[in-house]
């Protein structure tokens, strides 16, 4: 196993996982020495019927192989960062207050009131991302988790048709799965984890975030239960697009805040939670016709701004700001 480098290690050359075990691990999408080193030994306890002192071992194995842990300078993070890639959101605008698209590595959030467009942009990007590379995609596949029922193949033949693109081939790339509560959702990123090596996904999907875990926790004896399971359900899909190089995109609902007396009352649902998972957090508000202004509230490394969309039957396009009366 010395001999060999971190990427050529295969799971059974660890100490203590033999066949039974790692054919365990595989199934439950534990596929790569990366993968198990950064999974806990609950949850390998769990996934290989092991005891929790074996699964400890088997986790400190992994690490040292895949040199998890150790501090790295500057460079070689920015080194790292050239990996990361961009799925062009097929409006130049909001495409330029975000760096040139949507970021494989981290989630990017879309909230915003009904019916503002966050639905038509996750349609977009599922069509955009197949797209070559030197035309703005990954030339992937695409995993949708649709938690109201808003998927429509026939809003993605429109826009594949606008793309130039073949709606079939397009359709046969999209695997999409209803979750019918906040369990089954989370349990559906598991599922993506999967195949997501399988089935090349460089885009993970959630339409939307916190809808069931805002019908299924009411009442604010609920809420720090409600924090804590969309914050493992954030981490499972910030884990998910750091182990596989895609990007997650997930629509939020809003409420208004009661006590705001100036400006805009709109706030996402889920807090800080979400706030400090999503890498780039992206409000959505409807203006005139087709309009929708998108500004970019929150991100790492780009300032507050502001695009100018809209929503046509092609898609989601550059817009012109309504002119002030």
């Amino acid at each position: 196993m010395a001999q060999k480098s971190k990427d050529e290690i295969e799971l059974e050359d660890l100490p203590g996982v033999g066949p039974s075990i790692a054919e365990k691990l595989r199934e439950a999408g534990v596929t790569t020495i990366m993968a198990l080193a950064v999974s806990s030994p609950s949850t390998l306890s769990e996934i290989g019927g092991i005891g929790a002192s074996a699964a400890a071992k088997i986790i400190r194995s992994a690490r040292e192989q895949a040199d998890v842990g150790g501090f790295e300078t500057g460079m070689e993070v920015l080194e790292k960062r050239k990996t990361v890639r961009k799925i062009t959101t097929c409006a130049e605008n909001l495409d330029a207050i975000i760096g040139g698209g949507i970021e494989t590595q981290s989630i990017t959030e879309f909230y915003g009131e009904f019916g503002c467009g966050k639905t038509q942009i996750a349609h977009q990007l599922a069509v955009s991302s197949q797209l070559p590379a030197e035309k703005g995609g990954l030339a992937g596949e695409v995993a949708i988790i649709d938690t109201e029922n808003t998927f429509r193949p026939e809003r993605i033949i429109q826009m594949a048709e606008a793309l130039e693109l073949d709606p079939e081939e397009v359709l046969a790339k999209i695997h999409v799965a209803r979750a019918f509560n906040s369990d089954h959702q989370m349990l559906l990123v598991d599922k993506i984890e999967e195949i997501a090596a399988e089935k090349n996904i460089k885009l993970v999907i959630v339409d939307s975030l916190t809808a069931h875990f805002r019908a299924e926790y009411v009442g604010r004896g609920t809420l720090a239960t409600r924090q804590q399971h969309l914050n493992t359900h954030m981490h499972s899909l910030l884990k998910l697009a750091q182990l596989h190089d895609l990007a997650v995109v997930v629509t939020n609902q809003v409420s208004a805040k009661p006590d705001t007396f100036f400006g805009d009352p709109t706030v996402p649902i889920g807090g800080h939670v979400v706030g400090h998972t999503a890498a780039f957090r992206i409000y959505i508000r409807k203006s005139k016709a087709n309009t929708r202004i998108c500004r970019l509230i929150d991100s790492p490394n780009y300032p507050e701004a502001e695009a100018v969309i809209s929503v046509l039957e092609d898609g989601i396009r550059n817009g012109e700001r309504a002119k002030k009366r």
